[in-house]
């Protein structure tokens, strides 16, 4: 059974970056396999869905909010998907979660994934 397992928040001063991993294991697939989303939930607000790509060719989406500053790479050696986050801000502060689905494409909304990393504290405050 597929898991995802996350890792590289933590407490960054605002302009700083950061690099979150999600790491697949378990399943009969590789990593290339599987759409990746990458969401985050701050306080108080619900889960929203900021970027994701797809399974085979990688291609990569974007929500507007985080174009630009936001960059989905996968590592298939490593069967791990990666979230580049560069110019942080207090709004990034979240927790950050990995989903994987193996589905065509990839989306924003929840409902799209039906595997999911534990999550991962992202601080930005100076």
């Amino acid at each position: 059974q597929l898991q995802l397992v996350q890792s590289g928040g933590g407490l960054v001063q605002p302009g700083g970056s950061l690099r979150l991993s999600c790491a697949a294991s378990g399943g009969t697939k590789a990593v290339d396999y599987y759409a990746v989303g990458w969401f985050r939930e701050a306080p108080g607000k619900e889960r929203d869905g900021i970027a994701c790509i797809t399974g085979g060719e990688g291609v990569t989406e974007y929500k507007d909010s985080v174009r630009g500053r936001f960059t989905v790479t996968r590592d298939n050696a490593k069967n791990t998907v990666y979230l580049q986050i560069v110019g942080l801000e207090p709004e990034d502060t979240a927790i950050y979660y990995c989903a994987a689905d193996a589905a065509f494409g990839c989306g924003f909304a929840t409902g799209w994934y039906s595997t999911w990393g534990q999550g991962t504290r992202v601080a930005v405050s100076s």
